[in-house]
C-alpha cells in the first residue's frame, strides 16, 4: 500500500506575480505622465514660439502702431516738393499719437521735429518716407508700382479744369439716374471728378447715352502730362527694342498688348516725371513722449527660467493627480479580479465602463450557473432515456439466460425494437450536438414541398394504419423552394410521427402545403389529445413531456421537436404550434422560397 503525500487541510491561495511594469497603475500613470509631459512641452514650445514671433513682429513691423504717422507724412511728401512746411504736421501727429516724431534727410540732417530737447536718434530709423518708393504692405494703394497714388505731379488739374470735369460728372450722374442706375461723384488726388458705384457692364451699355466716354477724355493739362510721359516711356522701350506704346489716364497701355518691358518703363518714367513735384526721401524716427526709444519685449533669462519653473511645477502636480486617479480607477478592477478568482458576483456598481464590465461579468456568471444546471439536468435526462431500453434489453437477456424466457423470434424482435429505440435516441443526440456546434451541414437544392409531403405520408402510412389514424396530404399545386430534402423530410417526418403518437384510433393527421411568392408553409395538424396552453412554450425543449408520468414505451426520445426547431431555423424559417386540449394540435413550418445555403 502506497502512502499518499501529506496535504494541508487549509487551501492555499494561488499567488499571481507579474512584473510591476505590467501593472495597470504603472501603465496608466506612465501614459498619463507622457501625455501631460507632451502637453506641457507643447505648451511651453508654443509659448516660446509665440513670444519669439511677437518679438520679431515688434522688431520687424514696429511701424504697425505708427501707420497713421507714416501714411500722413507720405501724403504730405506727395503733395509738396519740399519738407519746409512739415513742422505743423509733425506737431499735430504727435498730439494724436503721443509720440515724438523726428524727420531727417538720408544723411540724418533734421528736417522737422515735433518738439522737445535735442535727442540722440536710434541707429535704425522707423521707416523711410519716399512717395515714389512705397512699401505695398504699409500702403496697399501703391500697388506693384510702389508709387503713392497721391503723387500726381503735372496731372494735378487747375481750378477751371476741376470745375469742368465736376460739372460733366454731375450731368452724367443725372443721366444714369434716369435709367435707374445709382452712382456717386468722387474727386481723385489730381482733382478730376470720377464716378463710383457703377458696374463695368452698365457703364459700357450707357457710355454713349450718358457721356461716359466724354468724361474719360483727358483735359488739356492731363493731355500735356501724358504726352511727356509717353515720350519718356517710349525712349525706355526703344532702348530695349520694344514697340512704342501710348498710355491712358490710368497709366495702362492703350495701343498694343502690354509687353514685359512696358510696366518697368512706365514705372521708371513716372518716377522721373514726379521727382520734381514730390519731397525728397526722408528718414522717420518715432520715439517715446520724452524722446526715449520705444520699449520692446524681450525673452530674458529670468522669463525663460520662470517658464521652465512653472512647467516643472505643473508636471509634478500632473504626476500626483494622475497617480491618485489611476489608483482610484484601478480599485474596482481589483475588486472585479478578486470576484473572478473566487467565482462569485462582482461587487462593483459604478456607472462607468468598469461598472458595465462588472455587470456583464455577473450576467456571464449567472448564465454559466444556469447552463451548468441545464447540463446536469440534461445528463440526467440522457441517462434516464438510455437506462429504460438498456434495462429492458438486459432484463430479457438475463431471463433468457436463466431459462425463464425462450430465446425465440419474439424475444429477438423485442430486443431489436429496444435497440432501434436506443439507436434513435443516440442519432437524435448526435444531430443536436452537431447543430449546437454549428457543424450540421445542409445541402440545399430545388424541390417540390408537395411531392416531399407525399413521400413522407407514404413512408408513415403503415405506422398510421397500425395506430388506426388516417394520414392525408392537402396541397394546392406545386410548392417549389430551395432546401435540404433530407433534413426537410426529417422535419416533416418528426412532426408526423409526433402527431400519430398523440392521436387516438379513429383520428386523422393532415399535412397541409401552401405556397406564396416568397414563402412555403408546411403544417401538420392532428385531432389528438392536444397540449395545455401553459405547456405550449416548452414543447420544443429537449426531453420535455406534457405528461410527466408517461414512459418511453408510449412516447419517443423527447428530442424530435427540438431537432425540428434547429433544422427549421437553419433554413432561415420559423416553426410555431397551436393546440387545444382534446381537440388537437397544429405545427406550422414557414420556409423562405430561396435559402442562402449557410451551415446550420
Amino acid at each position: 500500500m502506497t502512502r499518499s503525500p501529506r496535504r494541508s487541510s487549509r487551501p492555499r491561495a494561488r499567488q499571481h506575480s507579474f512584473p510591476r511594469r505590467r501593472s495597470l497603475v504603472v501603465r496608466l500613470t506612465a501614459v498619463s505622465l507622457l501625455i501631460a509631459l507632451a502637453s506641457i512641452a507643447a505648451t511651453a514650445w508654443l509659448a516660446v514660439q509665440t513670444t519669439t514671433r511677437a518679438i520679431q513682429q515688434e522688431q520687424g513691423q514696429a511701424l504697425s502702431g505708427d501707420a497713421t504717422i507714416y501714411t500722413e507724412l507720405l501724403g504730405f511728401a506727395a503733395a509738396n516738393h519740399t519738407w519746409d512746411q512739415v513742422g505743423p504736421k509733425l506737431r499735430t501727429l504727435s498730439e494724436q499719437t503721443g509720440r515724438r516724431i523726428v524727420l531727417t534727410t538720408l544723411d540724418r540732417r533734421v528736417l522737422g521735429d515735433s518738439g522737445g530737447a535735442p535727442v540722440t536718434l536710434p541707429v535704425k530709423a522707423t521707416a523711410s518716407v519716399d512717395p515714389l518708393h512705397v512699401d505695398p504692405v504699409l500702403l496697399p494703394e501703391a500697388g506693384t508700382s510702389g508709387i503713392d497714388p497721391r503723387a500726381v505731379g503735372p496731372f494735378r488739374l487747375p481750378p477751371a479744369d476741376r470745375m469742368e470735369t465736376d460739372a460733366l460728372a454731375r450731368k452724367t450722374v443725372a443721366c444714369l439716374a434716369t435709367y435707374g442706375v445709382p452712382s456717386q461723384v468722387r474727386e481723385s488726388p489730381s482733382g478730376r471728378a470720377q464716378l463710383t458705384g457703377i458696374d463695368p457692364l452698365t457703364a459700357r451699355y450707357l457710355a454713349v447715352k450718358c457721356g461716359l466716354y466724354q468724361l474719360a477724355e483727358p483735359t488739356r493739362t492731363e493731355q500735356a502730362a501724358l504726352i511727356e510721359l509717353d515720350d519718356a516711356v517710349n525712349k525706355c522701350l526703344k532702348r530695349q527694342g520694344a514697340d512704342q506704346v501710348k498710355l491712358g489716364l490710368d497709366f495702362e497701355v492703350l495701343t498694343v498688348p502690354d509687353q514685359g518691358p512696358s510696366r518697368a518703363c512706365v514705372d521708371s518714367a513716372r518716377r522721373e516725371q514726379l521727382t520734381a513735384y514730390v519731397a525728397p526721401p526722408a528718414l522717420l524716427f518715432t520715439l517715446g513722449p520724452g524722446g526715449s526709444q520705444l520699449p520692446t519685449f524681450t525673452l530674458s533669462r529670468e522669463n525663460l527660467t520662470r517658464i521652465l519653473a512653472v512647467t516643472g511645477g505643473v508636471l509634478v502636480l500632473a504626476a500626483a493627480l494622475t497617480a491618485l486617479v489611476a489608483r482610484r480607477l484601478s480599485r474596482p478592477l481589483r475588486a472585479l479580479t478578486e470576484a473572478a478568482k473566487q467565482d462569485r458576483p462582482a461587487p462593483v456598481k459604478s456607472r462607468d465602463e468598469v461598472g458595465y464590465l462588472a455587470a456583464a461579468f455577473n450576467d456571464l456568471t449567472a448564465r454559466r450557473e444556469r447552463i451548468e444546471e441545464q447540463r446536469k439536468a440534461m445528463v440526467g435526462d440522457i441517462a434516464h432515456e438510455l437506462r429504460n431500453p438498456l434495462n429492458v434489453i438486459r432484463g430479457r437477456l438475463e431471463a433468457a439466460e436463466d431459462g425463464h424466457l425462450p430465446f425465440d423470434r419474439a424475444l429477438t424482435a423485442s430486443l431489436l425494437e429496444e435497440t432501434v429505440l436506443l439507436q434513435h435516441i443516440v442519432d437524435d443526440l448526435q444531430d443536436l450536438a452537431a447543430a449546437d456546434a454549428g457543424q450540421l451541414r445542409l445541402h440545399p437544392e430545388p424541390l417540390d414541398a408537395a411531392e416531399l409531403a407525399d413521400h413522407v405520408a407514404a413512408a408513415h402510412a403503415d405506422r398510421a394504419a397500425a395506430a388506426g389514424v388516417a394520414l392525408t396530404v392537402s396541397a394546392d399545386g406545386e410548392a417549389a423552394l430551395t432546401a435540404d430534402p433530407v433534413r426537410l423530410r426529417q422535419v416533416v417526418g418528426n412532426l408526423v410521427t409526433n402527431a400519430i403518437r398523440h392521436t387516438p384510433p379513429g383520428g386523422r393527421v393532415t399535412i397541409h402545403v401552401l405556397s406564396t411568392v416568397d414563402t412555403v408553409t408546411l403544417a401538420v395538424a392532428d385531432t389528438g389529445t392536444g397540449i395545455a396552453a401553459e405547456d405550449l412554450p416548452h414543447v420544443f425543449d429537449r426531453f420535455w413531456r406534457a405528461e410527466k408520468s408517461r414512459n418511453r414505451q408510449t412516447g419517443g426520445s423527447g428530442l424530435g421537436l427540438a431537432i425540428v426547431r434547429h433544422l427549421v431555423q437553419a433554413h432561415d424559417g420559423t416553426v410555431t404550434v397551436e393546440s387545444e386540449v382534446d381537440k388537437g394540435s397544429a405545427f406550422t413550418v414557414r420556409l423562405p422560397v430561396h435559402y442562402n445555403g449557410r451551415p446550420a
